[in-house]
């Protein structure tokens, strides 16, 4: 397996609200954390199954409302776990016109996850 060449970065609003949505609901682990001193806006990168991410509360490093597509093995266990989690999805899993199936998170900021794996054929 090749090692991830580009990390998406999202804007979160609340650090703590954050990490219960993508550690608790998602199943994504903190790598580590940085804060220039207590009080001040959180960066950090998290985990989940080889897929790295960014998240910060910095306000110019990104604005909130962005969008990340993960591709995944298979996208329902991902929905089962998810959903055993209390994660309400935006979308349920559904097969697309482009042969893949999909499902979509939101976050508590409005970025949206989608989570993608090729759909089986029947």
């Amino acid at each position: 397996m090749q090692p991830q060449t580009v990390i998406p970065q999202l804007r979160i609003t609340s650090a703590p609200r954050s990490l219960e949505f993508y550690v608790n609901g998602l199943g994504f682990a903190v790598d580590w954390e940085h804060q220039f001193e207590p009080g001040f806006p959180l960066f950090m990168q998290l985990t989940r199954l080889g897929q790295t991410i960014f998240l910060t509360e910095h306000t110019g490093d990104c604005a909130v409302g962005g969008a990340v597509y993960f591709l995944v093995p298979d996208v329902d266990r991902c929905f089962a776990a998810f959903s055993s989690r209390g994660v309400s999805l935006t979308a349920p899993p559904a097969d697309t016109p482009w042969g893949t199936r999909e499902m979509v998170a939101t976050d508590p900021d409005g970025n949206r996850l989608r989570f993608a794996s090729q759909a089986t054929l029947a």
